[in-house]
This record gives structure tokens, C-alpha cells and sequence, in this order.
């Protein structure tokens, strides 16, 4: 029996809306106002979201409970497989002393901390982004900068806020090309238009960053080198996004950004040192597993180096052969056959000898295919699919394993070794993997019971005001989801419906749904658990709330006060014209 949602059950759609909330408020709540451990604040917001589902929308029970269970099985894979491996990985460098000689050669570089924070958090941490996206980039920065002597709240903080302005092209491009197909529109029109969008972002965030964790004095002191990695980053990334496609543009401009801003520091160095550790003005060290900070460090020769690097970079190739989509296709059992048919070209999926083996679809009985999405938030009736993917081999978690056991390997360990401290990293991260799982089941319970739709349309109903509100819709999305992903999927529709209503370009809104969604990213619950996971913070989940949301709701409303611009107040209207027109001949 099919079940159709239902987007004001109470016939108020302010009532309906505060219902909607509760469960994200109860969670949300429960971390940064009431102190709990963050798995105990999830399954809260768990309970509520599935009380408000049945009790308030009518979602039958059965059905919820299916929701939970989908999303829960999600949280632990890709997610949770991903957080797992980067921190045994980051165990093995650590107790094998690679990770100190990294450190004392990043040090080498610069040991000026704001200087490691432009190189590491948001270099670095784009370049994770771009290539696999789903949490890894906090999860590597994280745990290099609480390495380097960073205070936890520092770690966990900053590099949230670093992993902002590459989201929108992360795991190859993946947010846009899905926002393209669940929209309907065109996807270079869509990548285009986002690279007019987040490139100013991509300039301030650096700035912002320094800015965060040092003040304005810190941020005088190192400004060239703001300027240095913020337009080394923008440019290409605008570049990409407008002549190549959404798939390489974290990638090419993370790897651009981070070969200029070396070279830059080569030449340059800031009058003044900054050695502090924790953020301005507060002491935030207290409980730091590497609180003091490390002020000599040892000059290493140029091989140790090199070996030190080489689990990093073994890393780093790995996951973004991964992140192909030909090599995802290969480790699914499937290739893709292309063919000229009538001077068409013409392409056809051939499954290869171990198709079934290495991917494996369920589709969720009792829940695919058994919810309805209806206007206003679709075009037209839509049934809700509901399958999960058991992608062992091809997902990013996987990748990651495989790269730590090679590391591993190249650093002395035997099998034995290996599975000990494998074991010692599940036993470590066993609550946030936990935390995670019932995180991401709040988030699909929200999705299939169309909670979430209705917050979308409360949005949706403030008129010339819209473009301002609807890249917000995108930043609530990436909130309740941890995706922009799934955020593009959850209101891309929706975007496109409200533009064309209120004479809006589709295009804009669209991108606005993905540039918005950005800067949510910071506050997601998903993410705050892999940054106190990769920084070793635990049950200190509500600290990182408190600190980062004011940042992401400040930075998502000047992403929204750019799209206002560009939707009503030339010259910026014409970079919505230019893109549309491009896309047309395109």
C-alpha cells in the first residue's frame, strides 16, 4: 500500500513547521544546551523523529522503522567505513613515529600555526573533498592538525570551517552532476553557475579561517598569504567549473592552491611567528591529548621525509582512483560499452565476471517504492525509492582500508600487528560509529516522512525574499542530511518549481540550493562526530556545535546575499544570463 506524504498535517503550516523541527531541535539541542554524549542526543533526536512521523504525519510504523533502518545501515556504510579506516590509518603513522616526522616537516615548511592551517585545512582538505568527499577531508585535517599540537576545539573547529567552499564539487563533481539529474537542467549551466558563486568564497573563507583562530591581529600578520591561497583556489576553481565540468574542479584547484602557496612560503615568511595552539581569546586546550605546544621541531633528511609522506600520498592516489567514476564502475562488476548508433552516441552498461559480487542492491522491503512525494515539492507524483548499496568494494571507506594496509605494510607491520590495532580502532571509535548510524537514521526518517519538506516550504513562501531564503533551504538541507548530495536531491526539485513561479532563473536557485548547502556542512551532526572522532574529543560534540554555528549561519547568508544580488541587481545579474545563454549553445 502506498502512502502519500502529507506536508501540513495540521492544517497550520507554522504549527506544522515547529513539528517538523522537533526532532532536529531535540538533537540539535540536546548536544550544545544540555551536555549529552552525542550518541545518546542522536538516538533522541531518533525517537522524536519517529514519534512525530507516525503520530503527527500518519507515516505508518512499519514504514518508519524501515526509514531508520535504511539510513542507520547508510550511517555505517559509506560513513562510518570512512571514519574507521582514516583513523586506523592514522594509528599506524602515529604509533610507528611517521606522524611526528609529517608534522615536524609540515613545521619545516612553516611553523607558523595560521600558515599550517591555510596548507592543511583548507589546501589539503579540498584536495580529500574534491577526490571522496563523505566526511573524509575533516576526518584527514582533523587528525593532522591535533597531531601538530592543535587544541581539540581548534582541530575540530577549524577544520569544519575550512571544509566549506570545495563541498559543492566534492567526490568528483558528484553534488552537481545529481543536482543536475534530479533537476532536470543542464549540468555545465549548473557548474557554471555554482563557480560564479562560491569563488568569492573561496577567497574569504581563508581569510575567515585565520580569522576564527587568531583574530584580526593573526590575520594581518599573514594576509599575502591569504591573498596567495584564496585566489590560487578561486581562480581555477571558477576556470574548471565554467569550461570543463563539476567532476575535477576540487581536485585541479586544491592541487593548484597547494603547489602555489608552497612555493609562496618558500620566498616568504611573516614577520612574527604564531605558535599558539588553541583559538583566540579562550582557553580551549583543557583535555587536549597534545595540548602544549610543539616548538622544536627536528630537522629530518630529505628520505625519512619522503617515507614519512608515503602512507599520505598512498592515501591520496588511492581514493581518487576511487572516486572515478570508470573505476567505480569496474570495482561494481559492470563496464561501460560506447557505441555511434545513427550518428548518436549511445551508451550501454556490459556486466563483467564478478558482476553481483562486489555490489550488491536491497531494496528495502516495506519502503521502496511505498512513499509518494507530491506538488508542491515535485513536478508530479514521484514514488520514493529506498534501496541500499552494499558497495564493499568500490566505496571510499574501502579505498582508505586498502591504502592503510599498504601503509602498513611499507612501515613494518605484520598481519598479526594489523589486526590488533585494527581492533583497537573499532574498540576506540565504537560510540561515534554508533552516534553516526543513528544520525543518519533521523535524517532518512525525516526524508521518507516529508519533514523535511515541510521546513523546505516554509521557506519557499517568502516571495521576492526567495532567493536570499532558498540558498538558506540549501543550508538547512546540508544540516538534517550531513550532504549537499542529498540536500540537491531533497529540495533541487523544489528550487526549481519555486524559481519558475516567481519568474526566478531555475538555474540560480538550483546552484543556490548547492552553494547554500555548503556552509552547512560545518554544523551537520555527521560531520561534528568525524571531527571529535579524527581529533579524539570525545562526548565534546556540543562544543563544537556552540563554536561553529554562528560562523555557518553568518557565512550562509552572505552566499545568500550574493544569489540576491545576482538574481535582482546588475552587473551580477548578467553572470546568470551569461551562464544560461552558455548552456544554451552548450
Amino acid at each position: 500500500m502506498v502512502w502519500t506524504q502529507v506536508y501540513d498535517p495540521l492544517n497550520s503550516m507554522v504549527l506544522s513547521t515547529i513539528c517538523a523541527a522537533i526532532p532536529v531541535v531535540v538533537m540539535l539541542g540536546g548536544l550544545a544546551f544540555f551536555h549529552l554524549s552525542a550518541h545518546v542526543a542522536a538516538i533522541a533526536g531518533l525517537v522524536s523523529s519517529l514519534l512525530v512521523a507516525v503520530l503527527i504525519y500518519g507515516m505508518p510504523a512499519p514504514m518508519a522503522g524501515m526509514a531508520a533502518v535504511n539510513g542507520g545501515l547508510f550511517g555505517l556504510l559509506p560513513i562510518g567505513w570512512i571514519v574507521l579506516n582514516i583513523i586506523f590509518l592514522y594509528q599506524l603513522t602515529k604509533d610507528k613515529g611517521y606522524f611526528q616526522i609529517l608534522q615536524d616537516s609540515i613545521a619545516n615548511i612553516t611553523d607558523d600555526r595560521r600558515l599550517q592551517l591555510l596548507l592543511i585545512a583548507f589546501a589539503f582538505g579540498a584536495f580529500f573533498e574534491g577526490a571522496a568527499g563523505f566526511g573524509t577531508p575533516v576526518a584527514v585535517t582533523g587528525a593532522l592538525l591535533i597531531g601538530l599540537g592543535f587544541s581539540p576545539l581548534a582541530a575540530s573547529g577549524l577544520s569544519l570551517i575550512a571544509n566549506t567552499a570545495p563541498v559543492a564539487y566534492g567526490a568528483l563533481g558528484t553534488p552537481i552532476i545529481t543536482l543536475a539529474k534530479v533537476t532536470g537542467l543542464d549540468e555545465m549551466a549548473l557548474s557554471a553557475m555554482v563557480g560564479r558563486q562560491l569563488p568569492f568564497f573561496s577567497v574569504l573563507v581563508p581569510l575567515w579561517l585565520v580569522w576564527a583562530f587568531a583574530g584580526w591581529k593573526g590575520v594581518k600578520g599573514v594576509l599575502p598569504a591569504i591573498v596567495v591561497t584564496g585566489v590560487s583556489f578561486a581562480v581555477p576553481q571558477y576556470l574548471i567549473s565554467n569550461y570543463h565540468g563539476p567532476m575535477l574542479v576540487d581536485v585541479g584547484a586544491a592541487m593548484i592552491c597547494l603547489f602555489t602557496l608552497t612555493i609562496f612560503l618558500k620566498f616568504w615568511k611573516p614577520k612574527e611567528i604564531w605558535r599558539s595552539t588553541g583559538l583566540k581569546g579562550r582557553d580551549d586546550s583543557t583535555g587536549s591529548p597534545a595540548a602544549a605546544a610543539t616548538t622544536g621541531f627536528t630537522q629530518h633528511s630529505t628520505g625519512i621525509i619522503v617515507r614519512a609522506w608515503i602512507p599520505w600520498l598512498i592515501l591520496a592516489v588511492v581514493v581518487f582512483s576511487w572516486g572515478f567514476p570508470t573505476v567505480k564502475g569496474l570495482l561494481n562488476g559492470e563496464t561501460t560499452k560506447v557505441e555511434m548508433v545513427d550518428g548518436v552516441k549511445k551508451e550501454t552498461k556490459v556486466p563483467l565476471a564478478w558482476n553481483g559480487m562486489t555490489k550488491f542492491d536491497y531494496k528495502m522491503a516495506g519502503l521502496n517504492e511505498l512513499v509518494e512525494k507530491v506538488p508542491p515539492v515535485v513536478a508530479k507524483p514521484v514514488k520514493e525509492k529506498a534501496i541500499y548499496s552494499v558497495n564493499w568494494l568500490s566505496a571510499t571507506g574501502t579505498g582508505i582500508f586498502i591504502a592503510a594496509i599498504l601503509s602498513g605494510l611499507f612501515m613494518g607491520y605484520g598481519p598479526g600487528s594489523l589486526l590488533r590495532k585494527y581492533w583497537d580502532t573499532i574498540k576506540l571509535i565504537r560510540f561515534s560509529l554508533l552516534t553516526i548510524s543513528a544520525m543518519l537514521a533521523l535524517g532518512f526518517v525525516t526524508r521518507y516522512s516529508g519533514t523535511d519538506a515541510t521546513m523546505g516550504l516554509a521557506f519557499a513562501h517568502t516571495g521576492m525574499f526567495y532567493p536570499f531564503f532558498g540558498t538558506m533551504l540549501g543550508w538547512l538541507g546540508v544540516a538534517l542530511t550531513g550532504s549537499d548530495t542529498a540536500s540537491n536531491v531533497l529540495f533541487g526539485g523544489l528550487q526549481k518549481i519555486t524559481a519558475e513561479q516567481l519568474n526566478l532563473s531555475p538555474v540560480l536557485m538550483a546552484s543556490a540550493n548547492s552553494s547554500g548547502g555548503v556552509m552547512g556542512k560545518m554544523i551537520d551532526a555527521q560531520s561534528i562526530v568525524v571531527a571529535s572522532t579524527a581529533t579524539r574529543w570525545y562526548g565534546h560534540e556540543g562544543d563544537i556545535l556552540r563554536y561553529v554555528f554562528w560562523h555557518s549561519i553568518v557565512l550562509a547568508a552572505l552566499v545568500g546575499l550574493v544569489v540576491t544580488l545576482q538574481a535582482y541587481v546588475p552587473p551580477f545579474t548578467s553572470m546568470v544570463v551569461e551562464t544560461v545563454a552558455a548552456a544554451a549553445v552548450h
